[in-house]
């Protein structure tokens, strides 16, 4: 699993560890029983302390995305590999809250936002399609 933080983001680093796991999850890239990072070289590859990565991987547990095995590691839970399509739903509407944002300080109307958006899910089908070929 990889990472991409964005420092600069007003979201704490520990939560944005949380939406990537909660979404790779989602999306089936990971899957029930899967190991995630141990905690000090994940700290030490994204350049963070440790307790912000344990505070993730403790925010993840409380949810029932993982579960922590002692001397093993973290694994992703199988109540946590299904998550539901409501927790899908407020994941994107979180990060869509963000673009939309965007947007409106860049003074991109609602018919233009509107159509960037579908142009943009568009050349996503198509790249799909390209690639399932």
């Amino acid at each position: 699993m990889r990472f991409e933080l964005n420092y600069k983001s007003a979201k704490p680093v520990y939560l944005q560890v949380v939406d990537q796991v909660k979404a790779a999850v989602a999306s089936g890239s990971v899957r029930h029983g899967d190991g995630l990072p141990s905690i000090r070289p994940l700290a030490e590859e994204l350049r963070v302390n440790r307790n912000t990565i344990a505070k993730a991987y403790t925010e993840l547990e409380h949810q029932g995305v993982i579960a922590t095995e002692s001397g093993r590691g973290c694994f992703v839970n199988a109540a946590g590999s299904l998550l539901t399509m409501d927790a899908r739903i407020q994941l994107v509407t979180e990060e869509m809250d963000q673009v939309v944002v965007q947007a409106h300080h860049l003074q991109i109307d609602k018919d233009e936002f509107l159509t960037l958006a579908e142009a943009r899910v568009d050349a996503f089908a198509q790249r799909r399609a390209a690639s399932e070929k």
